[in-house]
């Protein structure tokens, strides 16, 4: 008989794309789609079960389908429909919670995968350059959706150690851009003009939504040969990015904004829409983040198509025209980075050198 997995944020269209692809593996019996509401997308041939993962039914769920793997991707940054914030951190953590419960006590649960994220690691002035996943943040995300990751993660431990018999899997991505991205971060790139804080040019990671659907298919059966998919892995395309690069990109003129008056501007973007664009996610786009992506590759033999560059591009690409063309905007920089006042050295091009670290 073929493995029963059960999938969480089916309605989200990452959850709706895996869903749609796990179900066409030849391992697979049977897909459980389950969400809180329900999806304006098509599920394939998955069984759809309406059921909030905050309420004890879910554990119901996982006795009556004898699920074996449980891919937790209803942890979220954003709400879905009229739910705010409040809503948002009760499905990430009291959820969570109600769905490790259910495991628990599951006789059939082997395999379970969390979603996490690489905000769990924060951003500060003395972070190191490059994250590994044993690294201990200099402080911990104090809101948003990176103190619900820190939470998941912590729950996630504890049922670790209670059921050492399951086979866990934490996957913390770097932000997922793509075609379709659904995020704070994609909605804030998508404004005409991008707030920035002065002085800082942080340093910025993407993994694209394909990459993200072929390593949650990884996690979510066994291990290949000469790999290990049990444990937390950072989960990023190679390279960097600039958010000043990001700009150029895109076509957005930047704003910059005095770091004392970097709150209002959070406020002011959160009243238009943007649910959890928190003080975590405003010292990102001050300090940013950085992760190693070792144990990605050598451990859980993943390898991503694209690289944080290229799912910049893809994502680029699916935005409106910026107010001003990229072009004129690299020639613009260039002709300034080239000025003696400016410390140019002649060398031209919008991405001609890469610093390393942030202007800080």
């Amino acid at each position: 008989m073929g493995k029963v997995v059960l999938v969480t944020g089916a309605a989200r269209q990452l959850g709706g794309r895996f869903v749609r692809r796990i179900q066409r593996d030849p391992d697979v019996d049977r897909v459980i789609a389950v969400d809180a509401i329900s999806p304006r997308h098509q599920l394939g041939d998955a069984d759809f079960v309406r059921a909030d993962i905050r309420q004890p039914a879910i554990a119901r769920v996982l006795a009556e389908r004898a699920v074996d793997t449980v891919v937790h991707l209803d942890v979220s940054g954003k709400a879905l429909g009229a739910g705010g914030r409040t809503t948002v951190k009760e499905t990430n953590v009291i959820g969570t919670m109600q769905l490790l419960g259910a495991c628990q006590k599951s006789p059939t649960v082997r395999r379970l995968v969390i979603k996490s994220s690489t905000s769990v690691y924060g951003s500060a002035p003395r972070d190191p350059a490059v994250f590994t996943e044993t690294t201990p943040p200099k402080s911990l995300p104090s809101g948003g959706f990176a103190k619900d990751a820190v939470e998941v993660e912590g729950y996630v431990r504890g049922f670790a150690r209670r059921r050492p018999d399951v086979a866990v899997c934490v996957l913390r991505f770097a932000n997922i851009l793509g075609p379709d991205a659904d995020s704070p971060l994609a909605d804030y790139l998508s404004l005409p003009v991008l707030p920035t804080v002065f002085g800082y040019d942080p340093r910025l990671q993407f993994v694209h939504e394909d990459d993200v659907i072929d390593v949650l298919r990884i996690a979510s059966h066994e291990p290949r040969r000469g790999t290990l998919n049990s444990g937390t892995f950072n989960i990023a395309g190679d390279g960097v990015l600039l958010l000043s690069q990001c700009s150029r990109r895109l076509g957005r003129p930047t704003v910059p904004v005095l770091l004392p008056a970097v709150t209002w501007v959070g406020q002011a973007l959160r009243t238009v829409g943007m649910t959890d664009f928190s003080p975590e996610q405003i010292r990102l786009l001050t300090h940013g983040r950085v992760v190693s992506t070792v144990q990605m590759r050598e451990t859980l033999g993943f390898h991503p198509v694209f690289t944080t560059a290229g799912t910049f591009a893809e994502f680029a690409r699916s935005q409106a025209p910026g107010l001003l063309p990229p072009e004129v905007i690299g020639r613009a920089v260039d002709r300034l980075a080239a000025m003696p006042f400016a410390g140019g050295t002649g060398v031209t091009g919008a991405d001609a050198t890469q610093p390393t670290h942030s202007a800080r």
